[in-house]
């Protein structure tokens, strides 16, 4: 089985790529973030024409996931138990919210008999920033929901946007990110806490150069001078982990008119 995660940055905008990567790279189950539309609004129709069920979760113009699948989609769920919601920022315009906004950022369904989670983690902002306090939260909620369901299964996976680079070897320089997001103590020791509760990190191949980074900024060169991230992860249980026959970043999807600036990650596995 073939599976797959791409942050799209946006799946109307990016549905001829998306519909013609479906065809070249043939997943069983893709996992989308950032698709920016309402569920209704999710172009169900056309990936059906390819052979994809889909389950989406979605609010408008930010945010949103889905899954496709054409291994079956069972028992979805929409959302993440016990998320805490984005509370607003204190100093911001809109101040703090009168109750948290629970935001779509999680999907997940059993597919092919394997349970899968497509999830766009909040981005944290500033390290001083309120969303940065919702960010570790939200990474706690999906924990505690990860070691509930590993409970009752064996085989799980949890994919996607994670907006953390899990080591200092997944960003081009570590000194370029001092003060930043994405690398901080605290947001490791979270992704270290849910790998705890039973998830392993397959790690994939990069299709040129050294660098496993899966996203590269729009600003002129880094893509092409590999100034990236590793920040689109792919956890998986240890059977799944253990079936695992190639995993690999599918760098020629961010090359190109109008890509995305995340690349597609892709994990075959025997199960």
């Amino acid at each position: 089985m073939r599976l797959a995660t791409w942050n799209v940055n946006s799946v109307k905008a990016r549905l001829p790529r998306l519909l013609e990567w479906l065809e070249l790279a043939g997943p069983d189950v893709l996992c989308l973030q950032e698709t920016k539309v309402g569920a209704d609004g999710f172009p169900a129709e056309e990936v059906a024409a390819l052979g994809y069920a889909t389950a989406a979760h979605g609010e408008g113009r930010w945010n949103g996931v889905a899954l496709l699948s054409r291994v079956g989609l069972d028992d979805v769920v929409r959302g993440l138990e016990g998320d805490p919601g984005w509370a607003g920022e204190p100093a911001g315009e809109e101040g703090l919210f009168e109750t948290p906004r629970i935001e779509a950022r999680a999907v997940s369904a059993t597919c092919g008999g394997v349970r899968v989670w497509s999830v766009y983690v909040p981005n944290g902002r500033t390290p001083e920033s309120a969303h940065y306090a919702y960010k570790l939260r939200w990474l706690e909620a999906l924990r505690t929901r990860v070691a509930g369901e590993l409970a009752g299964t064996d085989r799980l996976v949890v994919c996607g946007d994670f907006n953390v680079a899990p080591t200092d070897a997944d960003v081009f320089d570590p000194r370029a990110f001092i003060g930043s997001t994405h690398v901080t103590a605290p947001e490791r020791e979270a992704l270290a806490a849910l790998r705890a509760a039973g998830l392993r990190d397959v790690v994939p191949a990069p299709m040129k150069g050294p660098n496993p980074f899966t996203y590269w900024d729009y600003r002129a060169g880094m893509f092409h001078q590999d100034k990236g991230m590793r920040i689109d992860l792919f956890y998986a249980s240890p059977a799944v982990a253990d079936a695992v026959k190639a995993a690999y970043i599918d760098r020629e999807a961010r090359k190109g008119k109008g890509p995305s600036d995340h690349a597609p990650v892709v994990v075959d596995i025997d199960i």
